[in-house]
C-alpha cells in the first residue's frame, strides 16, 4: 500500500530470533518496504512466531558466505536506506557486509545492528548472547520482583524476551531519527546492545536514592529491611504474602473465580472511585485525606487516601471490605462498572484469553490474517501507528521463501539511492519543540527519551498535583531528566491562553490519556490542525489500539497491561497466584519508547508530505510486545506451554539457570545441544540422557566447578554461560559519579551514575541512556529532573508575558512556580 507513513523507506532484515526481525516488523508496519534475507538452509528460527514477526515482508534467499551473494546484497544495500541485523559482533564483517563495505556502497545506508552486549565491551562482547543469557547477566532473573524475594525465591527464571523488546524499539525509533536527520548528517552505523537496552527498560527497578524516606516504601519493602534488620529468612507463603499488598493496588477474587487487578493509588480520586463502585462509599467517611507535598512529620495522620501506601492500621479493615464486595459479582461486571467509572483495573487473563479477548480484537490490538501454513492466526497487532494510517489494520502474512526472486531483477534494476550530501555532526533532533502534557512513567519517558537527541522538552503540569511525591517525583527523577517545567491550571482561561501560546510553537505535543480527556482538554485531531497542519500529537494510553473499542476509554496503567495480556498469570503460575513480573514499569518505559517509534514514522510522514497527525501507542500493545513469541494463535496451536511459575529455573536442561560451586550460572546450548556437552570432558558421559534425566544430572555436575571453570570449558561455539547478575549488583560495578566530570557511555555494556550533585540535595543513583550507539551522531546526558514549577516564570516570559501578568497568574492560581518547599517531601 502506497502513501503509508514509511511507504519510501526499504529495509534489509538480515535479522534471526527475535530482536531483528520485531525491528523490521515495527517498520514493516508503518508501511516500509521491508527484505528479509534468509540464508540457504532458510531462516534459523523455524517458529510460528517467526512467521508472525515476518508478516508485510518480501523473502529472498542469499548465500552471504559467497561471493556472489555478498555482491547481491550490496547491490541491495545501494538501492536501500536501512540495515537491520543482529549478529554476533565481527560476523557481518567476516561476511564482506560491515560498516565500511556497506557504507562504500551507500554512504547514506543507516546501518542498526543489535548485539547482546556491546560490541566495544572487553569482557562481555564476544559472549555468546542468546535472550537468556543476556537477562541472566543483567539481573532480570534475580532481584526484579519483590515477591519473590519475600518469598525467598533466587533466581526465578521467565521467558519473556524483555531485551528483545526493549532493544528492538531503540533500535526502529534510532533508525527512524536517524532517516530524518540524513539530509544534514548523512548515514549512520547504530549499535543497540541488548543488554544496554534491557537495564535502561529496568531503570525504576534500579533506582536508588540517598537516605530514601520510609514514607514512599510500600509494605513489602519494609518488611524486606526488617526480616534483614532482625536476621528472619525471606520465607513467606503466597498468600502470607497477599496480605502485604496494597488494598488499591492488588488482586481480588470475583464471584466467578476469576481474579480482578486493581491499580488505583496515588492517582487523586481514584481510590474513592474505587470504594464507591464498589457499593463502600460510607468507608470515605473516616478516611484521611490531605495534602502530601509536606513532610510526613507534618501530616495530620498516619497516611492519606490520595498517597501510597494506605496506613497499616486501615489496610487490613479496608481490604476485608474490598474482598468481600468483589465476591459478590462476576468479573465482567466488574470491569464493565470500573471502566464507566474511570477507576483503574481489569479481570486477570491468560494470554490465550487475551488473543480471543472482544476489545483486543474489535481494537486492533490484535489482528486476524490468512497465513499459509497456519489458516486464520490471530496476532499481535501494531506496537506503534499512527492514526490516520488505514494501513495499520491491514496486515499480509509472511513471505514464503524465494517469493521475492522473481521481482529481484526489477529491484537491482533501479538507480541506487542518490547521494544526499549530509555528513555534520549533531543531534538528530536538534532544534524539534517538545510540548509534554504526560505524568507517571510512560508519557514522560517519551520527552526524556527525545531529549538525549537533542529535543527542547518542556513539561507542563497541574497547579495543584493530581499524582502523589512517589509516582511524581520520585519516578521523575529518571522519567523527567532534560526537560523545563511549568505549572499551569489548564481549566482557567489563562492557563487556557497560555497552553495555545505554547501549542502554536511547539513541533511535538505528547499527552498520555484516552480520547475523551483529550478532547476535554480541546487537543483534538482538527483543532490542532487549524493550529498547524504539520504539528504531530504523541498519544499513549492503556487500551488504545488503531480503531476504537469497547475498552477504549477505561483507564489503566502498567500491571493492569500485564494483568489483561497474560504477563502475570504466567509469571505466577497460574490464575489462582498472579503475580507482576517486575517491582515497577516493566511495560511503562516500553511504550514510552514505542511511542519514540510512532513519532519516528511521523516526522517521516511530515518530511516527505508536510503533514502532521497523531502517533500512537498503548500500554496494552507494549504488553504484547513483551510476549511476542507467545503472541499468536491458530487451530492446531501447540500449548501455551512455556515456562510459567515459581519453581521453573529454564526450558528444558539446554537453557537453564543452574547452581556452579560458588553460586548460579545461565547455560545455554540451544541449537548445539547434545553436541555441546560432548566436547567437554567433565559432561560428555551425560550427552545420552534424555529430558529430566540430563537435566538432573547437569545440575549435579554444575556444582562441582565455578562458573568461570565451565565458562572456558564451553567457550568455543555457540554456548553462552554467564553468571547470574542481579541489577543492583549490574548498577553498582557500572557506576560512575557525576562530580568526578565526564561519563563515557559509549564503550561498556552497562553505564550508571550517581547524581551526586542532585538538587534534591540526595545523591541518586540512575541508569545511563548508553543503549542507543550512534557512530557518527550524539547522545546527550540530559540534565536532572528540575523542581516541578523551578521555569514557570522564565517560559512564561519566553512567551511574552511581563513580570507583572506572571505575577497575576500566579496569585490568581493560574500557575504556581512550586509545588512543595523541598524537592523531595520527606
Amino acid at each position: 500500500m502506497q502513501n503509508r507513513p514509511l511507504s519510501h523507506v526499504r529495509v534489509l532484515d538480515f535479522g534471526h530470533y527475535l530482536a531483528g526481525p520485531l525491528v523490521g516488523m515495527m517498520l514493516a508496519d508503518l508501511g516500509a518496504d521491508v527484505i528479509r534475507i534468509d540464508p540457504p538452509a532458510g531462516p534459523r528460527w523455524k517458529d510460528p512466531a517467526f512467521d508472525m514477526l515476518s508478516r508485510g515482508k518480501r523473502a529472498l534467499t542469499l548465500d552471504l558466505k559467497t561471493a556472489s551473494g555478498r555482491d547481491t546484497a550490496l547491490d541491495l544495500v545501494r538501492r536501500a536506506d536501512v540495515v537491520i541485523e543482529n549478529f554476533r559482533p565481527g560476523v557481518m564483517e567476516r561476511l564482506g557486509l560491515g560498516q565500511d563495505a556497506l557504507r562504500q556502497a551507500n554512504a547514506d545506508i543507516v546501518s542498526l545492528s543489535l548485539p547482546g552486549f556491546a560490541s566495544t565491551d572487553p569482557e562481555l562482547g564476544r559472549l555468546a548472547a542468546w535472550e537468556a543469557v543476556v537477562a541472566a547477566r543483567t539481573g532480570q532473573y534475580t532481584d526484579m520482583g519483590l515477591n519473590r524475594r519475600l518469598m525467598g525465591i533466587n533466581p526465578s527464571f521467565t521467558p519473556l524476551g524483555l531485551a528483545s523488546a526493549y532493544g528492538a524499539a531503540f533500535g526502529a525509533m534510532s533508525v527512524l531519527f536517524a532517516l530524518g536527520a540524513r539530509s544534514r548528517m548523512g548515514g549512520d552505523h547504530i549499535e543497540v546492545p541488548l543488554a544496554s537496552a534491557l537495564l535502561e527498560g529496568l531503570v525504576y527497578n534500579c533506582e536508588q536514592i540517598e537516605d530514601y524516606p520510609d514514607r514512599y516504601k510500600s509494605p513489602r519493602e519494609l518488611e524486606l529491611e526488617r526480616r534483614a534488620r532482625d536476621g528472619l529468612p525471606n520465607n513467606l507463603s503466597f498468600a502470607e504474602l497477599s496480605e502485604f499488598l496494597d488494598p488499591f493496588y492488588r488482586t481480588y477474587t470475583c464471584a466467578d473465580g476469576r481474579g480482578f487487578y486493581i491499580v488505583s493509588c496515588s492517582i487523586v480520586n481514584h481510590p474513592q472511585r474505587v470504594l464507591e463502585v464498589l457499593g463502600l462509599g460510607d468507608l470515605l467517611k473516616d478516611l484521611p485525606d490531605f495534602d502530601v507535598y509536606v513532610d510526613q512529620a507534618d501530616w495530620p495522620g498516619e497516611w492519606a487516601l490520595r498517597s501510597y501506601p494506605v496506613g497499616a492500621g486501615d489496610r487490613k479493615r479496608l481490604s476485608d471490605a474490598m474482598k468481600a464486595a468483589f465476591l459478590t459479582r462476576p468479573s465482567h461486571e466488574w470491569e464493565k462498572l470500573f471502566g464507566a467509572a474511570k477507576a483503574p483495573a481489569t479481570a486477570q487473563r491468560s494470554t490465550a484469553e487475551w488473543l480471543a479477548d472482544p476489545h483486543a480484537l474489535a481494537s486492533g490490538l490484535v489482528i486476524a490474517l490468512d497465513d499459509p501454513r497456519h489458516g486464520q492466526m490471530r496476532q499481535m497487532g501494531n506496537v506503534a501507528w499512527l492514526a490516520d494510517d488505514p494501513g495499520a489494520m491491514e496486515k499480509t502474512a509472511g513471505p514464503e521463501p524465494d517469493s521475492f526472486r522473481e521481482k529481484l531483477t526489477a529491484v537491482l534494476a533501479e538507480s541506487p539511492r542518490m547521494p544526499m550530501g549530509g555528513g555534520g555532526k549533531g543531534l538528530w533532533l536538534d532544534g524539534l519543540k517538545v510540548l509534554d502534557l504526560t505524568n507517571v512513567i510512560a508519557g514522560p519517558t517519551v520527552g526524556s527519551t527525545l531529549a538525549r537527541f537533542g529535543a527542547q522538552v518542556t513539561l507542563v503540569q497541574p497547579v495543584r498535583p493530581s499524582v502523589d511525591p512517589w509516582n511524581a517525583v520520585v519516578f521523575g527523577l529518571h522519567a523527567q531528566r532534560g526537560k523545563e517545567s511549568v505549572l499551569l491550571d489548564l481549566r482557567s482561561d489563562q492557563g487556557q491562553e497560555v497552553l495555545w501560546r505554547m501549542v502554536a510553537e511547539a513541533d511535538v505535543i505528547t499527552m498520555n490519556g484516552t480520547d475523551q480527556k483529550l478532547d476535554a482538554l480541546g487537543l483534538n485531531e482538527a483543532r490542532l490542525k487549524d493550529i498547524n497542519p504539520r504539528l504531530i500529537l504523541v498519544q499513549l494510553d492503556a487500551w488504545g489500539g488503531p480503531r476504537p473499542g469497547p475498552k477504549s476509554d477505561h483507564l489503566g496503567y502498567d500491571d493492569l497491561a500485564q494483568a489483561a495480556t497474560g504477563v502475570m498469570t504466567r509469571f505466577g503460575g497460574g490464575p489462582e497466584t498472579p503475580e507482576e513480573h517486575a517491582h515497577f514499569g516493566t511495560i511503562d518505559a516500553l511504550t514510552g519508547y514505542c511511542a519514540c517509534v510512532a513519532l519516528g514514522a511521523a516526522l517521516e510522514r511530515l518530511r516527505k508530505t508536510g503533514k502532521g497527525g497523531i502517533a500512537r501507542a498503548s500500554l496494552a500493545a507494549a504488553g504484547e510486545m513483551i510476549q511476542a513469541q507467545f503472541m499468536y494463535d491458530f487451530d492446531g496451536r501447540a500449548p501455551f506451554d512455556e515456562p510459567s511459575g515459581r519453581a521453573v529455573r529454564g526450558w528444558g536442561p539446554f537453557y537453564r539457570c543452574y547452581e556452579a560451586a560458588d553460586g548460579w550460572m545461565f547455560f545455554a546450548a540451544p541449537t548445539e545441544r547434545e553436541a555441546a556437552l560432548t566436547r567437554v570432558a567433565d559432561v560428555s558421559d551425560l550427552a545420552g540422557l534424555k529430558g529430566t534425566d540430563l537435566e538432573v544430572a547437569l545440575a549435579d555436575r554444575f556444582t562441582q566447578r565455578p562458573v568461570a571453570d565451565w565458562m572456558r570449558a564451553f567457550a568455543s561455539g555457540s554456548v553462552g554461560i554467564t553468571p547470574l547478575g542481579s541489577l543492583h549488583g549490574t548498577r553498582d560495578a557500572a557506576l560512575q559519579r557525576e562530580s568526578e566530570g565526564q561519563i563515557d557511555i559509549s564503550k561498556a555494556t552497562f553505564r550508571a551514575i550517581r547524581h551526586d550533585q542532585h538538587p534534591m540535595g540526595r545523591w541518586v543513583d540512575l541508569i545511563a541512556p548508553n543503549a542507543v550507539r550512534p557512530e557518527k551522531a550524539g547522545i546527550t546526558i540530559p540534565g536532572p529532573a528540575p523542581k516541578y514549577g523551578q521555569d514557570t516564570r522564565e517560559v512564561l516570559a519566553r512567551l511574552g508575558y511581563e513580570d507583572a501578568e506572571v505575577q497575576s497568574m500566579i496569585d490568581g492560581g493560574a500557575a504556581a512556580d512550586s509545588w512543595s518547599e523541598k524537592y523531595l517531601p520527606e
